[in-house]
């Protein structure tokens, strides 16, 4: 045998890349969930997006951003203080594209009010193709997006800062925001002795003329090349929002001194920060002493983004491991035809196609409640709800995605260790489990007339499908209880679940009636493939997912 036949590296049996795809036109879940929203009349527009977004050239850039993490330059040549994250070029395009799309500000109008219509559902579709590609760059997105919320508790500020937010430009030009084309906006509210309990923060805001200047100390602000930062510090009322720019008024380098880049798990694509502020100059953000009531609109809104990204992250797991279960033989014959991996892969389409269902009603709520009271009760008393099971299905859903393409699933070369290691942020970040579990608890205790009723609605939208009346029975009964915090990972998981089978039954009747089957009227196994579906409905669900 000559040297040159014996061939070692012929590449056989491995799947070809997940690229250059159209993410709308192979995603029906999506497709049907859009459509039940009201954005049926956006389909061309949204598969242009998935076939852009879907493109090599996009996971290209995905892959460099995060193998390339971002630098604090905390001095120039010359000595002087300047606090700069220098990022990839690929970052920066990434930015780029998703702003030019309007994903950092297409719920709002130029004037910043809510942009009526589907806008939120048509956004939420782009977050969540987005997602699929590089999650990382959507956290200052996310950020600017939901910060014009807050921004509507102080109309003057808004009125001074939306020209700029509501361009499609993506600036990353260290200069102060009112010279730029666009601008980002981020946030910082821990701080490293209270965490979550905002209320134990000890950053203080002391009047400076008709401007304020803030000392102390945030554990986590993330996105610190943002352009202006919405904060909380004691003020002489108590907590307080202030809105502080990285340039004060006279064109100086506001007074943010960055300690260190945080050594994140994942999310490394983006870089967050720990920061002392020295003096810094800030505007007050709504009434003093009522910082987390003005700051909590931008919180829904991110919590909101945090499960639409999360189901984003497993739509992208199921669609590798079905692709390539489609393509890769085993014992002679394709994974996705052996009936072990037919009842796993159908059992993970199944939770996407409940996820997005879900997310996408959320949505709706979003879009309508300016107008609707219930679906104003509906989007304050399940977001957190929401955000709690699908956030947390995330990271283990992920990991059954990498063991569907074996070894190949779990190097670094391939896009699912990195969505694997992205996904425990969404459930962290924004609120933990106990804390949504704890909102849920708060909005029935102050809205129990109007929770009561999005209840009885959510039985009888599922009316009919298996496990419903022991999932409502179960509900009232832990909702009602004195100690009802013992009880409320599980009656909030319900409750999650419940909302889910009623939003996929708008979509998918079928799909419902096995979900319900499967999650409410018994116990789902703890890992995926642990049901029994027909043969009939495996297939249809993998068609669903992938055709």
């Amino acid at each position: 045998m000559t040297r040159s036949s014996f061939a070692t590296h012929e590449v056989f049996n491995q799947s070809p890349p997940f690229e250059d795809v159209d993410l709308y036109a192979l995603d029906r879940p999506l497709q049907d969930a859009v459509a039940a929203n009201g954005g049926a009349a956006a389909e061309t527009e949204l598969s242009v997006f998935g076939r852009h977004f879907g493109s090599a050239a996009m996971a290209a850039r995905g892959r460099l951003a995060n193998e390339n993490t971002p630098k604090l330059k905390t001095f120039d040549a010359r000595g002087n203080r300047r606090d700069e994250v220098e990022y990839h070029p690929a970052y920066h395009e990434l930015m780029a594209h998703s702003a030019h799309e309007g994903v950092h500000n297409s719920t709002w109008t130029a004037d910043g009010q809510p942009a009526g219509g589907a806008a939120e559902v048509l956004r939420a579709a782009r977050f969540y193709m987005a997602a699929q590609v590089e999650t990382g760059h959507l956290c200052p997105i996310t950020m600017t997006r939901a910060a014009v919320a807050t921004l509507a508790a102080e109309p003057s500020l808004l009125a001074k800062t939306m020209p700029v937010i509501f361009t499609r430009s993506y600036d990353p030009s260290f200069a102060p925001w009112w010279t730029k084309r666009g601008m980002t906006l981020g946030m910082g509210m821990t701080e490293k002795q209270g965490g979550t309990d905002v209320r134990a923060n000890l950053s203080r805001a002391e009047r400076d003329g008709d401007a304020w200047r803030i000392t102390g100390h945030k554990w986590f602000m993330s996105a610190p090349m943002c352009d202006a930062f919405l904060v909380l510090a004691q003020a002489q009322a108590g907590l307080t929002c202030f809105f502080m720019p990285r340039f004060a008024p006279d064109g100086s380098v506001n007074a943010l001194n960055f300690q260190r880049l945080k050594d994140k798990l994942g999310n490394r694509s983006n870089a967050s920060s720990e920061v002392e502020f020295a003096g810094a100059y800030a505007e007050r953000v709504g009434e003093e002493g009522k910082g987390i009531r003005t700051i909590i609109q931008m919180v829904q809104l991110t919590r909101q983004d945090c499960a639409i990204a999360s189901a984003g992250l497993m739509r992208s797991g199921l669609a590798h491991a079905l692709h390539h279960a489609r393509h890769r033989s085993v014992f002679q014959r394709h994974l996705a035809d052996q009936p072990l991996m037919q009842a796993v892969l159908a059992d993970m389409a199944l939770q996407v196609e409940a996820a997005i269902a879900l997310v996408m009603r959320l949505c709706r709520a979003f879009d309508r409640m300016a107008e609707d009271q219930q679906e104003a009760a509906y989007m304050r008393l399940l977001t957190p709800a929401i955000k709690y099971w699908v956030c947390k299905s995330a990271p283990g859903f992920l990991y059954e995605a990498m063991e569907c393409l074996g070894g190949n699933g779990y190097v670094e070369e391939g896009i699912l260790a990195r969505h694997y290691r992205e996904a425990p942020v969404n459930a962290i970040w924004e609120g933990s489990g106990n804390v949504m579990c704890l909102d849920v608890l708060r909005a029935l205790a102050r809205e129990t007339e109007a929770a009561m009723a999005i209840l009885q609605n959510l039985a009888a939208e599922t009316r009919g499908l298996p496990g419903v009346s022991g999932t409502v029975a179960l509900l009232a009964k832990s909702f009602r209880r004195s100690d009802s915090e013992r009880v409320a990972r599980l009656a909030v998981e319900r409750l999650a679940l419940l909302t889910a089978c009623a939003a996929l039954k708008a979509v998918s009747p079928r799909s419902a009636e096995l979900f319900a089957a499967s999650r409410l009227a018994s116990d789902h196994g703890s890992l995926y493939g642990a049901v029994e579906f027909g043969i009939a409905d495996t297939r249809a669900l993998l068609e669903r997912a992938l055709p």
